[in-house]
């Protein structure tokens, strides 16, 4: 099978309607409204890595929050469906954490459903992000109202 090309774009600030489009393909993760404004209102705020497909479609998002110089967390990474497990995700991150390293940042950070919840996309989630380097480091049931949350942590560089 062919690879498909795409190009990743930083932005300072993002393109609300594109960073809605990616979210709205995929209501599994992201189908609370009051979630998706808060991500969308994020863009606007954070920078923001976009994966572009040939078309110019944006395909793929990554918002990064720099907590401290030394430490980021990726507030949101999304991928449209018909693009998962063809190397979209793995480029965004690479993007990202080339960025982050040259800077001076030393670890990169991120929360996700965490499996004390059964649900088989965020499992697939975890598997990725533990795929591309990222550790588990606890499970805080509290931080999330009804709802695990699993803190990851990659070391750069």
């Amino acid at each position: 099978m062919a690879t498909l090309a795409f190009r990743i774009e930083r932005h300072t600030a993002g393109d609300r309607d594109a960073v809605r489009a990616i979210l709205a393909d995929l209501p599994a993760w992201f189908g609370r409204p009051e979630s998706t404004d808060a991500y969308v209102a994020a863009a606007d705020k954070l920078p923001n890595y976009f994966a572009i497909a040939p078309d110019g479609e944006p395909i793929g998002v990554v918002l990064v929050e720099q907590h401290f110089p030394e430490t980021a967390e990726i507030h949101l990474m999304a991928v449209r469906a018909g693009w998962h497990r063809r190397g979209v995700g793995r480029a965004l991150l690479a993007s990202v954490e080339g960025d982050l390293h040259r800077s001076g940042t030393r670890v990169l950070t991120v929360k996700t459903l965490g499996a004390a919840d059964p649900d088989e996309g965020y499992r697939k989630t975890r598997l990725f992000y533990e795929g591309t380097g990222f550790l588990p480091l606890e499970e805080f049931t509290d931080l999330w109202p009804g709802t695990p949350c699993l803190f990851m942590a990659k070391p750069l560089g």
